[in-house]
């Protein structure tokens, strides 16, 4: 992929991958929306049918969702809408792997766009040989490990001491994708939380400061991916895994 940026790049062409945004059927605010994002932009943004977990058939639920594996990895039994959110980028990882894209740009429908957004992607792609996954979004405080210089707006590549559980916006590379498909299916963690487990995958994340994406007020409540109470929940398993997740993440950096 490095070698198609390079050319892209001396050839003055633009490399900014396709845009797609990740919306139910029944969600048209929110899809005009996001119509009005890209052509305020300029960019061609491709609306995403999310997945809906109760229309899928019971084969299918269980080929993408391990009750044995949640109960190992997470302290609680995941809900449908949570189940539904991480089988729609599944879906659009699939679909990078299946086409001729080298890479990606995936959107939740409830984000607005920096007026940087595209030629951030644009200068990020350049070195998308250092990365597998983008977040375009990060944590108000951020305080990185290492930090590349972008673009001269002042946006930064960073790598992430700790990966924020944020699924908002991120760019996909193919081999990114690949790796999740491989080690991902099943998965038995909400998706925000499993992309923090690099190690277990070898998934190279980095981030953009300062973020290109912010929360519109329709997140305060997701249609997608929103999680219900808890009766399941386990409060030493929660422990655990917060404990494993600390001990990893240092020891493998």
């Amino acid at each position: 992929m490095e070698a198609v940026v390079d050319t892209a790049l001396r050839q003055g062409r633009t490399v900014m991958p396709p845009v797609y945004f990740v919306n139910l059927a029944c969600d048209s605010d929110r899809r005009q929306r996001m119509e009005r994002e890209f052509a305020r932009l300029g960019i061609q943004g491709r609306r995403f049918d999310a997945v809906l977990w109760t229309g899928l058939s019971e084969q299918e639920r269980l080929r993408l969702y391990s009750e044995d594996l949640n109960l190992k990895q997470y302290h609680c039994p995941l809900v449908s809408g949570e189940k539904g959110c991480y089988a729609s980028h599944l879906a659009l990882w699939q679909q990078l792997c299946d086409g001729t894209d080298s890479a990606m740009v995936v959107l939740e429908d409830d984000v607005e766009l920096s007026d940087d957004f595209v030629p951030v992607i644009e200068a990020a792609m350049a070195k998308a040989g250092d990365w597998d996954m983008l977040k375009l979004i990060s944590r108000s405080r951020e305080n990185p490990r290492h930090a590349t210089p972008l673009t001269s707006s002042g946006h930064q590549l960073i790598t992430y001491r700790r990966i924020p559980s944020l699924t908002a916006g991120y760019v996909i590379t193919r081999a990114g994708a690949q790796k999740l498909l491989a080690s991902r299916l099943p998965f038995g963690r909400p998706i925000d939380i499993d992309l923090r487990f690099w190690w277990e995958n070898g998934l190279r994340i980095r981030g953009v400061l300062p973020a290109l994406l912010t929360l519109h007020e329709t997140s305060e409540v997701s249609s997608i991916g929103q999680r219900a109470s808890r009766a399941g929940k386990s409060r030493w398993r929660q422990w655990k895994n917060k404990f494993i997740y600390n001990f990893m993440n240092s020891v493998s950096r």
